[in-house]
């Protein structure tokens, strides 16, 4: 809980730095970019929450590797963060701060599993059947799961639609067994 108060504080101050200089899109490209070099990274996160490790270490390190992709002011934070010994919470931070902007434009992130691949037309549809439903805009995931049957499952924050068949068949399990037997 400490953890995601703290992550929150410093994506919302990161937020509000990109909004008041005007470079919100921008900072934007930047986090979502060291977002998934630390999610694909895993020595690299490590590296971060090594406690070990001398934070003017931490900050050559990153500033190698991003310095030449990433606006100056996102480089500044990530040297902030560092300097406040918070770099163990850099991905969750980005995470965040993600979460936030998404919030701000009206974006809804749908994570879909199929057992199949949708052609590009039921992806559109579904798409759409979404943001009708969420009023709200998508930018939709497809991930396959063989353990599917059929259908999909959707994920949207913490919350999980599960439109699968075997779902299906397990609803209509439980409404014969609720009904009992019947002789008509």
């Amino acid at each position: 809980m400490i953890n995601y108060k703290v992550s929150y504080r410093y994506a919302s101050s990161l937020l509000k730095m990109a909004k008041d200089k005007n470079i919100l899109e921008k900072i934007a490209i930047d986090v979502e970019l060291i977002k998934n070099v630390l999610k694909e990274n895993i020595a690299l996160r490590k590296m971060l929450e090594n406690p070990v490790i001398k934070p003017h270490i931490k900050t050559s390190i990153l500033e190698e590797i991003f310095k030449s992709k990433i606006d100056k002011e996102t480089m500044n934070f990530l040297q902030f963060v560092i300097q406040k010994d918070r770099e163990d919470l850099l991905y969750d931070i980005f995470q965040k701060f993600i979460e936030l902007y998404n919030e701000i434009l009206g974006i809804v992130n749908v994570d879909i599993k199929t057992a199949f691949e949708f052609d590009d037309e039921q992806k559109e549809l579904l798409k759409n059947k979404f943001e009708k439903y969420l009023n709200k805009k998508t930018r939709i995931g497809f991930t396959l799961d063989k353990n599917i049957i059929g259908g999909f499952f959707a994920k949207i924050g913490d919350t999980v639609y599960d439109a699968s068949i075997q779902h299906q068949l397990e609803l209509l399990k439980k409404q014969f067994v609720s009904s009992g037997p019947s002789l008509n």
